[in-house]
């Protein structure tokens, strides 16, 4: 995880320099800025995103071929060894980076057709020309907006909002150049492909080798990494790898440090530590109440960027565990998020008809750029600390969108049992109750989901609440009021308030 922030045509360093400020937890180990006669660009960035410092070293990262062409970045690969192989990078400090602008060197914009298995949002440039892209899924971040005629882009809203209240966000499966046009690069299917005719146990395997494949392009446990454990199916999985390859890389009587958060004897919490017992992890559980939830609202708020009530519930319990885990040594955190959109787990999925699931499930993925997403990065980031999701995966997402819908969605009897297919998979690898645990969003399992609504149906009153409704219909709830008032006074009710995504299912 890393920010970044870029000024094209006329501004000032000041400028850039209150952005960076803005966003210095996303990188406070290593951060600059190259001013140019036209483009001012900075990055920082966080010690586990494997920079350096010192050594001469000069970021943002320029080109070895040529010093003029630069990159703000922030990103992770999954096919990083393939493409360096192709293009003769080798391995070392920002290695995605020089593989990044080798690629632009090579293909210019097409560049993009390469990073099928990469989540980033990146600008290039010579110091005169910009070309900037955020991924199809939008899983990294970006934001732009107008001063006069100078073009601004940072990877928090808050940070553009430092020069120039004409904020927008920045489209997933986009690119700009520098006058601000922007192109559409790529985008869900509309149809699904040709349905695998695969065995259940072939599928299973095939499932089980993706993943593990994911994970290990991703995690090399070179610093401190701990696993995110709600005892939820997708969380399971993750740390059951993260736990046998920890033990690979660090000994055998290594233990994976694991992290559970939950409102009481919440279902997470007991949950987790059934799976933590499982796979031999150090289970530290944070166990919270409603006084700590509402006492940090208004940094979850800030450092969200969202008022959606289903969103800032699951991320305050992801902002407590994280920082929890920070105080605890980690640097990396493990995430089990991206399963319910790959494999169809949402409970409103089970009502939908099975002919109707994919394009459902293209719609889970149209949402994740300012809900799933957005939480994963920004409550772990704000902490300092670095998060994979190895199920956020290219080469995953393609194979999950052949596999036949009954798969994912299973009919038995008059119910249907969600990511199905994905528990069958890992069925002898977990505990029984672990894989065919019904799906409960980590605001339910941690228990916020229960607690904040009845606090702020009781705190606010009727009539006041329709007073905000008939200004801003937004508004659906007392705790969505309570949330927008604190959203507003960070970030104003202009266009700030239309970067908010919506959650629209129950």
């Amino acid at each position: 995880m890393s920010g970044l922030a870029v000024a094209c045509s006329s501004s000032s360093r000041e400028e850039v320099e209150a952005i960076m400020q803005t966003i210095s937890h996303r990188g406070p180990y290593i951060s600059a800025i190259h001013e140019g006669d036209q483009i001012i660009l900075a990055q920082n960035y966080l010690q586990a995103d494997g920079a350096v410092s010192g050594n001469g070293t000069r970021i943002p990262v320029r080109s070895p071929s040529n010093p003029n062409l630069m990159l703000c970045y922030d990103g992770q690969m999954g096919n990083w060894s393939d493409l360096a192989r192709d293009h003769n990078i080798p391995d070392g400090p920002f290695r995605e980076e020089r593989l990044m602008l080798a690629l632009y060197e090579k293909h210019g914009k097409g560049m993009l057709k390469h990073l099928t298995d990469a989540v980033f949002a990146l600008v290039i440039s010579d110091g005169k020309d910009l070309f900037a892209a955020r991924d199809l899924l939008g899983i990294k971040s970006l934001f732009y907006g107008w001063k006069d005629k100078t073009l601004y882009l940072a990877s928090e809203l808050k940070g553009v909002l430092q020069v120039t209240k004409e904020v927008y966000e920045f489209p997933n499966g986009h690119y700009m150049d520098r006058s601000g046009q922007l192109t559409k690069f790529a985008g869900l299917p509309e149809s699904p492909p040709r349905f695998w005719d695969s065995s259940v146990d072939t599928m299973a395997r095939d499932i089980r080798e993706i993943i593990e494949r994911s994970f290990r392009s991703r995690i090399d446990f070179s610093v401190p990494t701990g696993g995110l454990l709600s005892g939820g199916m997708d969380s399971s999985v993750i740390n059951y790898l993260a736990g046998k390859v920890c033990k690979e890389k660090l000994g055998q009587s290594a233990k994976l440090k694991t992290f559970a958060i939950g409102v009481g004897e919440s279902e997470d919490i007991r949950s987790a530590r059934l799976i933590a017992s499982h796979i031999d992890s150090e289970l530290h559980e944070l166990n919270v109440g409603l006084e700590q939830m509402t006492e940090v609202l208004p940094e979850v708020i800030y450092y969200l960027e969202s008022f959606d009530p289903s969103l800032v519930r699951s991320s305050v319990s992801n902002y407590l565990i994280s920082r929890y885990a920070k105080e605890q040594g980690i640097q990396v955190l493990l995430s089990g998020e991206g399963g319910d959109e790959v494999f169809c787990g949402y409970k409103y999925l089970e009502h939908c008809p099975t002919e109707e699931l994919f394009t459902k499930q293209m719609e889970c993925f149209g949402f994740l750029h300012n809900s799933a997403s957005l939480r994963l990065d920004r409550m772990n980031v704000c902490n300092s600390v670095r998060v994979v999701a190895p199920l956020v995966s290219g080469e995953l997402l393609r194979y999950s969108m052949a596999i036949p819908p009954q798969y994912k969605q299973k009919p038995e009897g008059s119910q249907k049992i969600g990511k199905w297919i994905f528990r069958k998979a890992y069925e002898r690898l977990l505990p029984e109750s672990i894989v065919w645990r019904s799906k409960q969003e980590f605001s339910q399992g941690s228990g916020s989901a229960d607690v904040l609504p009845a606090y702020f149906e009781e705190q606010i009153p009727d009539n006041e609440l329709a007073e905000f409704q008939s200004k801003y219909p937004v508004i659906r709830s007392k705790e969505e009021l309570y949330y927008f008032r604190l959203f507003t006074g960070y970030f104003g009710s202009d266009r700030a308030v239309d970067t908010v995504g919506q959650w629209l299912f129950p």
